[in-house]
């Protein structure tokens, strides 16, 4: 136990000091919108060390050819279900003796190849040791997975009230874009295609399974009851201020706009509208919405203060064109605060690309969603 605890307190010992760098840049005009935004909800900062450290041993320490996005959702949901299944109390540093209890003799004996690490059968098995052997077939059911959860029946996942995790997270008012249209700054990323529009609308309203789109940059969970309209969902992003020391930081943003081709079409027809009229008005962004194309849905999610993009909000669209179907993103955000531009600069624009298109696919949450559309339109 003891090698234990001290190995993998060194392994994670990049990841705290990475962390702190973190937050000495976060500290700008506003600390108190910024330097809170680094860890997660349901781990107190007394466990922020030893949580990156599993995760980090779950995918991103292990080689690249060795890797599955599967893992770090896993990953992720075992320190949230951890979560639950303790009366929903923020993770301390005490649960890490539990942890290694679980997983310390996997990551000595390099379960996932290298130092250190674990791979899907010692993610499970521990699991099973912290939970209960009801883990093990719980966490590929996914009508027992909802919100990074794996609940012991599906009746459990239908109690659970997502709003649990909403009152931990000290959410802060909206703060969408307020500047002249003039001084924001407009983006678009290349869209990502789908198996089927219809699939990934519907895909994008089980709000519950936002995590199951989760990629190595980051993941969504819904933090409200209901649907998509008026969701806030807490966006966990990874960071990576040096190699493979992951750190976490938080944000949240709530769908304050929706329109769909069944609901309401005229608000829809204004909004693409407008959303032409800005592009055009921009040379050096193409329109985002092709001529011709059938839109079938279109979704703002709206920054929440101390987002790390300031005063912004993405928007989704769901389109077909030519025969094919697509998800893509939009981007617009006020100038921001010279600290944030900082850290934009350095790591976030990059990150912000490839999250939502522009990179490998497993770094691009849109990739994750049009890859698990494919699965249940190939099955189904």
């Amino acid at each position: 136990m003891a090698i234990t605890h001290l190995f993998a307190a060194a392994a994670g010992a990049g990841a705290a000091v990475a962390a702190d760098r973190l937050a000495d840049r976060l500290r700008g005009t506003r600390p108190t919108e910024t330097t809170r935004m680094v860890g997660t909800t349901v781990a107190a900062p007394t466990a922020a060390l030893w949580v990156t450290d599993f995760l980090n041993a779950a995918y991103f320490a292990r080689d690249e050819d060795e890797r599955a996005l599967d893992d770090l959702r896993l990953a992720f949901a075992i320190v949230t279900t951890f979560w639950h299944e303790h009366d929903h109390r923020a993770i301390g540093a005490k649960d890490v003796l539990s942890f290694h209890r679980a997983f310390g003799t996997a990551r000595l004996k390099r379960a996932g190849g290298g130092a250190g690490t674990l791979d899907t059968d010692a993610l499970l098995a521990g699991g099973a040791q912290l939970f209960g052997e009801w883990f093990r077939d719980a966490a590929g059911d996914p009508a027992r997975r909802g919100w990074g959860i794996v609940f012991r029946t599906a009746e459990d996942k239908d109690a659970y009230d997502p709003e649990i995790r909403l009152q931990q997270a000290q959410l802060g008012p909206l703060t969408p874009p307020e500047a002249p249209a003039a001084a924001q700054i407009w983006s678009t990323y290349p869209p990502v295609e789908v198996a089927d529009a219809a699939a990934t609308v519907a895909a994008m309203e089980a709000v519950e399974q936002w995590p199951e789109y989760g990629s190595e940059l980051g993941r969504f969970t819904a933090l409200r009851r209901g649907g998509l309209r008026g969701q806030t969902f807490e966006i966990e992003v990874i960071g990576f201020p040096s190699p493979r020391t992951p750190v976490l930081m938080r944000a949240y943003v709530t769908v304050d706009q929706l329109a769909t081709s069944e609901d309401d079409e005229e608000a829809r027809d204004a909004w693409l509208t407008q959303l032409r009229l800005g592009f055009a008005a921009r040379a050096d962004e193409p329109s985002p919405i092709p001529d011709g194309a059938e839109v079938h849905a279109i979704l703002a999610l709206t920054s929440h203060e101390g987002h790390f993009m300031g005063r912004a909000r993405s928007q989704l669209l769901v389109y077909s064109h030519e025969g094919r179907s697509y998800v893509r993103a939009i981007g617009i955000w006020d100038p921001m605060p010279w600290h944030l531009a900082e850290l934009y600069e350095q790591v976030g624009q990059g990150a912000q690309h490839a999250f939502w298109g522009m990179g490998a696919p497993e770094e691009s949450m849109l990739h994750q969603l049009a890859a698990s559309v494919a699965r249940r339109h190939t099955t189904g």
